[in-house]
C-alpha cells in the first residue's frame, strides 16, 4: 500500500460524505446495519467508521441500553462523522488504530467494519485485535468490495484515467479498495486470527447518480484517488474530473445513470 492510500484530509472527507456515501456506501451500510441489529448486541465497536454512514444506520436500531463506540484512524473523517451524530443514542467517538485497539479484552459483543479491511496495512493484526476485544460468542461483521470489474463506475473511472495518463495511470481504486476480493484469502486470514466460523455472502447493489458528473467528482475528489491525480501536475484534478465525467456520459448517458456495485459481506464468530 502506498503512503497516499492512508491519509484523508482537506476537503476529501466532505466530498466523500457528500458524494461517495450516497453513491456506493449507503446501500451496503443499510445491509450491514440490518445484519448487525438482528444479533441484538449489547456493546458494539465500529472500526474504520469513516464519516459515520454505518453508525447513523445502526445506532437507532440497537436494543435500549446498548453501547456504541465508533473509531477511525483519521481524525478529519471522525470529526465529520461526529458532526452528524444520530439523535437518541450516546455514541463514543474515538480516534483509534484497528491494529492496536485501546480497549480491554472481551469488551464487545460485536465488532463491525464497513469497507475498511482493504486499508489495513496488516490485516492479520487487525483481525486478531477484533477477536481479542470480542466476548465469547461475539461476532466480527464486515464487508469488502469485490473485484473492480464487478463495480462498473469504479472500473470506468480507472479505465478513463488510464487513457488520460497512459504513461503513469492512477491505480488507487484497483490497488486498494478493490484489491482484497479473494474470498479464500479472507477465510484463511480470519482462521489464522483465531476465528472459528466464517460465512461469506456476495451481494450486488445499484449505484445511482443524477448525472455522470456526480460519480466523476465522487471518485476523483472524494477518495484517495485525488492524491494520485494531483501528484501528476497542477490543474490535473479539474481536468481529470471533466475527462472522467465525459467518459461516463459516453458510456451511460448524460442524464440519471445507474450501474452495478458488488461486495462480499463476512461474518466471523469467536
Amino acid at each position: 500500500m502506498l503512503e497516499t492510500d492512508k491519509v484523508f484530509a482537506g476537503s476529501v472527507p466532505e466530498n466523500y460524505d457528500r458524494y461517495m456515501v450516497p453513491l456506493i456506501f449507503a446501500p451496503f451500510a443499510a445491509d450491514l446495519a440490518r445484519r448487525a441489529a438482528s444479533m441484538k448486541p449489547g456493546a458494539v465497536l465500529e472500526t474504520a467508521a469513516g464519516t459515520g454512514v454505518v453508525t447513523r444506520a445502526l445506532a437507532p436500531e440497537l436494543p435500549p441500553g446498548a453501547s456504541y463506540t465508533a473509531t477511525d484512524l483519521n481524525q478529519p473523517m471522525l470529526d465529520r462523522a461526529a458532526s452528524r451524530q444520530p439523535p437518541g443514542r450516546p455514541i463514543l467517538w474515538r480516534q483509534a488504530d484497528a491494529l492496536a485497539l485501546p480497549f480491554d479484552n472481551a469488551a464487545f459483543d460485536l465488532v463491525c467494519c464497513q469497507f475498511g479491511a482493504m486499508f489495513f496495512p496488516d490485516r492479520l493484526s487487525a483481525y486478531r485485535e477484533a477477536r481479542r476485544v470480542l466476548k465469547p460468542g461475539g461476532h466480527f461483521l464486515f464487508n469488502v468490495w469485490d473485484r473492480i470489474e464487478e463495480n462498473i463506475f469504479a472500473n470506468d473511472v480507472t479505465d478513463a484515467l488510464a487513457r488520460m495518463f497512459p504513461q503513469d495511470p492512477p491505480r488507487f481504486l484497483a490497488r486498494t479498495p478493490h484489491g482484497y476480493h479473494d474470498t479464500a484469502l479472507i477465510r484463511s486470514e480470519l482462521a489464522d486470527a483465531g476465528f472459528s466460523r466464517v460465512l461469506i455472502e456476495t451481494r450486488a447493489e445499484q449505484s445511482r447518480a443524477s448525472s455522470p458528473r456526480l460519480p466523476a467528482i465522487a471518485y476523483c475528489q472524494g477518495t484517495l484517488l485525488r492524491n494520485e491525480i494531483e501528484a501528476r501536475g497542477e490543474g490535473k484534478l479539474a481536468a481529470a474530473t471533466d475527462y472522467v465525467a465525459s467518459a461516463l456520459a459516453g458510456r451511460h448517458g448524460s442524464g440519471a445513470i445507474a450501474a452495478k456495485i458488488q461486495a462480499h459481506i463476512i461474518l466471523a464468530a469467536v
